[in-house]
């Protein structure tokens, strides 16, 4: 039976190789102008009118027969209802994947998130202190597919920070409202909930409502309308990223079984045809290996038109010359998810500097990482792991400087302030800092 898979193989040792690599890699982030333009048109909308105009699209887009916009609250009593209605293994999964979430970044919050000050050899007070946001909104998509795990992901986090209220917005079309997302909010410690999305939704985050509370950062992952919208508001909030297609890129030796290594790259191909599944090993009788794995595993996956198009158009085979050239392609490529799927992962893991996350050793597959591991999954995508870095506790915190000048620290710092005060033309400051100098 021929297969429905093409996916190309380069060598490093090829003459064509680089040319191909990089048009393999390239994907434009660009938005269509229409949706920038419709976006542009719901945002002032919604600026302008509130309820209303949140309302109004909310019919439009989600099919929703609601008359009033207190209708789209979710309680918080609903939220458990729906939590306590779940069959015994979700409701288990749920809260030891929150359990395991929450542990992971309590520690991340003692490690990163505390404030310090520290008094010098004047009597200075110097330090910072780290406060929460006082209101976050969370983006839930609820579209095509429903995302409890990153509902957790992005409520957990603002909450072991300290948070003051988490307000959630997830479309629900039809008035259908999925019970695993509901429960999720329950158990993440979701304040309020709403049932909106699409830009409308992240327009009434941003500017408020009368009913939808206006917040100081918005995170969460939706489709093209939500990514424009969340680049538009920025700047009136906070966000956290712009995120491109899910992306895994593994690093295989030939220990791990083939079969494995091939359901890897189907799990992210799975989630959209722009996805990008990428392996690298220096082992050619491997990589065919992965292929013919591929080949008969791809007819048993529900999605498989979409896996099938995922990696016809966007994934790619590379055989290396020896690991550490998969290890420098790696760095270069900068991908969301990392695999070192090897029998010494810990060899090679100092060699990777350029991941939103790394999946050590062949047991370590990057869905344990979606669902439940503890880290963050909302990483860093098209090559930003160069300069980004995961969600987390931090992204959920501020920070303020302590400043608490001695007066004999202001003898000594007044004069360095007034010489640069002075060389700057600012008068005002110079004579401020000289104020306070003794005669």
């Amino acid at each position: 039976m021929p297969s429905a898979l093409n996916i190309p193989v380069l060598k490093t040792t090829d003459a064509s190789f680089e040319a191909a690599f990089q048009a393999r890699l390239h994907w434009s982030g660009e938005t269509d102008s229409a949706i920038e333009d419709r976006v542009a048109e719901i945002i002032a909308a919604v600026r302008a009118q509130g309820d209303t105009a949140v309302l109004a699209y909310t019919k439009q887009f989600d099919l929703l027969p609601a008359e009033q916009i207190t209708d789209l609250e979710i309680t918080q009593a609903e939220m458990k209802v729906a939590f306590e209605g779940l069959p015994a293994d979700q409701q288990a999964a749920l809260t030891q994947a929150a359990d395991r979430i929450r542990t992971y970044h309590e520690a991340q919050k003692a490690a990163t998130g505390q404030s310090w000050q520290y008094t010098d050899a004047d009597g200075n007070l110097l330090g910072q202190k780290v406060t929460p946001l006082d209101r976050v909104g969370i983006y839930v998509p609820g579209g095509k597919a429903a995302y409890p795990s990153s509902l957790l992901m992005n409520a957990i986090p603002a909450h072991v920070a300290g948070v003051g209220e988490i307000i959630m917005v997830v479309p629900t079309p039809r008035g259908e409202k999925n019970a695993l997302v509901l429960a999720a909010g329950y158990v993440g410690g979701v304040t309020k909930a709403y049932t909106i999305g699409g830009a409308q939704a992240i327009a009434a985050l941003a500017y408020g409502t009368a009913t939808i509370p206006k917040v100081d950062k918005i995170t969460g992952p939706g489709n093209a309308y939500v990514a424009s919208a969340k680049r538009r508001v920025f700047g009136q909030v906070g966000i956290d990223m712009i995120a491109g297609p899910s992306e895994i890129l593994v690093i295989a030796d030939g220990s791990t079984p083939a079969a494995w290594v091939a359901m890897d790259l189907f799990s992210q191909a799975e989630h959209d045809e722009l996805a990008q599944s990428i392996l690298l090993t220096p082992d050619a009788a491997y990589a065919q290996a992965v292929v013919n794995a591929m080949d008969r595993l791809l007819p048993t996956m529900p999605r498989a038109g979409i896996i099938e198009r995922s990696l016809n158009d966007r994934g790619l085979i590379v055989i290396t010359s020896d690991m550490a050239q998969a290890c420098e392609l790696s760095n270069r490529i900068a991908p969301e998810h990392l695999e070192v799927s090897s029998a010494q992962p810990h060899d090679w893991e100092p060699h990777l500097r350029h991941a939103g996350a790394l999946f050590l050793g062949a047991y370590t597959s990057e869905s344990l990482g979606d669902y439940c591991a503890g880290p963050n999954h909302v990483l860093p995508t098209s090559g930003t792991a160069r300069f980004s870095s995961p969600l987390g506790v931090y992204d959920f915190q501020k920070r303020s400087s302590l400043i608490e000048v001695s007066e004999a620290g202001a003898q000594v710092l007044g004069k360095i302030a007034h010489t640069l005060a002075m060389g700057e033309g600012l008068q005002a400051h110079a004579e401020s800092a000289a104020m306070r100098l003794k005669p």
